[in-house]
């Protein structure tokens, strides 16, 4: 007998149809043949998703979901019209909005989750209200633009029990599961250090604020796009992609490939909070003798150093090295001369073991263990279940785990792991930023239980922000 699973908060329209389709026939079940025919999925087996961010990454989320065959795109939401035009266009009995708020306030009890695609100053405060109202969630990476909301989140979860994912789609790879089994089968020793990389930021950042443009587009609602964050009027340029690099509204480098290139060592060696970091930040001169001093804006390119306890995977503390801006580390003796290092695309992350290294690319593809012809010969237990489409079903496990419920199905990047994930890569944030504040490298102790750092006060300003009236976050 196969099993009826019904979404969190039901569709009225659809639960009135099932009870008097149900009272005509005399039964309060109906068969499926009897709804659709062979292969027919029933309504109260489909999720219906509202999107929030409907252009650009949003856009190929709810694609994705859609791709399922389970999910059913609702609503739309988007404070711009020429970002969302593509998604409406595909789905065309989505109700369309502008303001989540107001599709909150009308709409709740007409979906079942939520997909946040928006830049990253306002991913807490969509997701946190929508698990206020039951509803399941994926938010796409950073989790959170502030450590703060990061660790209310990963608690909100557990709350309202509802599922949650965050869109670090490397997570469900074969890349991440397959790394593991090397190291548990001990196949580098113990690790003690790594290396990430990356070439971005590939947007500016290191510059003085633009001027502000007196002509917002008239598609684009600025004060909902601005949000939680301070006002300021429109510059040109900032959205759709340029916001990255601005601490009002982004998280540098560090949020856009953090949690993809730091995903696999947090499962492979079972780290979670850092206990101290520290960093170097690339300088910015506005001419041949004058540093310049932007603080709105993220630095060009960081190097930076997180110290991790012991877990019961490493014999000590794990030291965490990030780069970004084109920084790399240097080439690992066993590599050939010629042998590519990373990905491609200026991305990657390095193992360093007792006993050997292991690297992979972003999203944990390409493994490789070094000398590189150990790959082929490496010999390790199949520990890890593979999610079926790896990177690409990341979404569908979802769409699986929110019909099935909370706590029923295991899900790669649930806030229980995308929390701690998130505090971590924010916390670097922290030494970037303190390094400005400084004027120099200092480091960082954090007291995770209080969740501040304890040797420099002026950075905790940073842990928690004040929210712009009209979009508060109140836990």
């Amino acid at each position: 007998m196969e099993k009826k699973v019904e979404s969190t908060v039901p569709d009225t329209s659809r639960r009135d149809f099932i009870k008097k389709a149900g009272l005509a026939a005399g039964i309060m079940i109906v068969p499926r043949y009897v709804l659709g025919g062979k292969g027919f999925i029933a309504p109260s087996d489909r999720l219906v998703i509202a999107g929030v961010g409907a252009g650009g990454k949003g856009q190929s989320d709810i694609a994705n979901f859609y791709k399922s065959g389970k999910a059913e795109i609702g609503f739309l939401c988007d404070v711009d019209d020429r970002r969302a035009a593509k998604s409406r266009e595909a789905f065309p009995k989505a109700k369309y909005y502008k303001d989540w708020r107001e599709m909150y306030d009308k709409e709740h009890k007409n979906f079942d989750a939520v997909s946040i695609s928006t830049p990253d100053h306002n991913h807490a405060i969509i997701t946190y209200h929508a698990m206020q109202l039951g509803k399941h969630v994926y938010v796409q990476k950073p989790m959170t633009h502030d450590i703060w909301e990061a660790r209310l989140l990963t608690e909100a979860a557990k709350k309202y029990k509802v599922v949650t994912q965050m869109g670090n789609q490397g997570s469900s790879n074969d890349g991440t599961r397959l790394l593991s089994e090397w190291y548990d089968a001990d196949l580098i020793g113990d690790v003690h250090t790594v290396y990430c990389w990356t070439n971005r930021p590939v947007w500016p950042q290191g510059i003085q604020w633009p001027a502000p443009q007196p002509n917002v587009p008239k598609e684009l609602d600025w004060n909902l796009w601005l949000g939680t964050a301070p006002q300021k009027a429109y510059v040109d340029k900032l959205v759709p992609f340029n916001w990255r690099g601005w601490w009002d509204y982004g998280t540098g480098a560090l949020g856009d490939m953090g949690c993809h290139l730091v995903e696999a060592p947090f499962r492979v060696l079972g780290i979670q909070y850092a206990k101290d970091v520290q960093a170097s930040v690339g300088s910015v001169y506005v001419d041949e003798f004058k540093e310049g001093h932007f603080p709105e804006s993220c630095p060009p390119s960081s190097h930076i150093t997180l110290t991790f306890p012991k877990t019961n995977k490493t014999k000590g503390d794990v030291t965490l090295h990030w780069m970004d801006g084109g920084i790399e580390p240097e080439r690992p003796q066993e590599l050939l001369p010629n042998e590519q290092f990373g990905g491609e695309e200026g991305n990657g992350t390095l193992f360093v073991g007792t006993k050997g290294k292991m690297y992979a690319s972003t999203y944990s593809d390409a493994p490789t263990l070094l000398p590189t012809a150990r790959t082929k010969s490496a010999n390790a237990p199949r520990k890890w279940a593979r999610v079926p489409g790896g990177a690409e079903g990341h979404y569908a496990q979802w769409v699986e785990g929110c019909l099935a419920g909370y706590g029923k199905t295991e899900l790669s990047s649930s806030f229980d792991k995308a929390g701690p994930l998130t505090e971590a890569l924010l916390m670097a944030n922290l030494a970037v930023r303190g390094h400005e504040l400084k004027g120099g490298r200092i480091k960082l102790l954090w007291d995770n239980n209080l969740m501040k750092v304890t040797n420099f006060d002026a950075v905790n300003q940073y842990i928690k922000r004040e929210y712009r009236t009209g979009f508060e976050l109140k836990a």
